[in-house]
């Protein structure tokens, strides 16, 4: 099947992301949240995004001009019933998947392929709600979604070849690379990335090292871009604990047990970037470790 219409829904950090690069790379896509508010800063950021890419010489004035052109924006979720693939990009909890797939079903066209952005949650298990769970795919883009190269690709138990490689010539056409994964807790990249970060949080809490060596000691001694704590914050620490959770409980491992220390700072509200408060305090003009 061709695809050329693609529907997102949520307009946060990864939702606004993925559909920069599907109007860059051509498709027409329809931007939904159930905030007005949402929805215009999203419009707004890849407006920004893209015009960072122009004054770096990565595309033409044109190519931005053409894919702002192609993104509109809706709060009726509805209205995405006409596209081709869906693409849920909503909040890392699994009711509020099944609620928006729910309210979605009645008004999609039968060739339409459903697809999760969720980072840990069982493909399997969402599909068995839908009424195609041959036609629904696990579509996990990583954070930033312009910068980052992968896409992990995840087969739930019911889908269909078909659907898997039309997934698949979608990634090509977006210039990134598909790994697929299976349908466990977490897929590839999270079950190996997240209990790293959750053993730096042990260290913190233990107080083997403080936040600025911890973070100091796996960039200068592993060579990672961006310590675990700093990237904790950047992902956020609600989806670090989700994810988190979503092992512990898919595996019965201990050593999936989400630290305490990440459930206090959770219930803090101290998120990390976007509360500008986690691991590190970012209201000031510079980072300051908040232990």
């Amino acid at each position: 099947m061709t695809i050329q219409k693609v529907g997102v829904i949520g307009a946060g950090q990864m939702g606004n992301g993925i559909a920069h690069v599907f109007a860059l790379s051509g498709y027409d896509v329809l931007l939904n949240d159930i905030s007005e508010d949402s929805l215009n800063a999203a419009v707004a950021l890849i407006d920004k995004n893209l015009e960072r890419q122009v004054t770096r010489d990565k595309i033409a004035a044109s190519e931005k001009a053409d894919a702002m052109a192609r993104i509109k924006t809706t709060m009726k979720l509805p209205d995405l019933g006409s596209t081709d693939l869906v693409i849920e990009a909503a909040t890392e909890r699994e009711t509020v998947k099944q609620a928006i797939f729910e309210d979605l079903l009645p008004h999609l066209q039968p060739h339409t392929i459903l697809t999760s952005n969720t980072s840990s949650i069982s493909i399997t298990r969402l599909a068995s709600r839908t009424d195609r769970p041959e036609k629904f795919m696990g579509f996990h883009f990583m954070n930033p979604v312009p910068i980052m190269q992968l896409v992990e690709l995840i087969r739930g138990i019911a889908t269909d070849e078909p659907t898997f490689s039309a997934c698949m010539q979608v990634v090509e056409k977006l210039g990134k690379t598909s790994a697929t994964a299976e349908d466990f807790p977490a897929f590839i990249v999270n079950r190996i990335l997240m209990p790293m970060i959750n053993e730096a949080i042990y260290t913190l809490y233990e107080g083997v090292g403080s936040v600025k060596s911890i973070d100091t000691s796996l960039k200068l001694g592993a060579n990672h871009p961006m310590g675990p704590l700093e990237l904790a914050d950047f992902i956020g620490l609600d989806t670090c604990l989700a994810i988190m959770n979503v092992l512990h409980d898919g595996l019965a491992d201990t050593k999936y047990r989400p630290c305490p220390l990440l459930t206090k700072y959770v219930e803090a509200g101290w998120l990390g970037r976007k509360t500008d408060r986690g691991f590190y305090d970012y209201r000031g003009d510079e980072p300051v470790p908040t232990r």
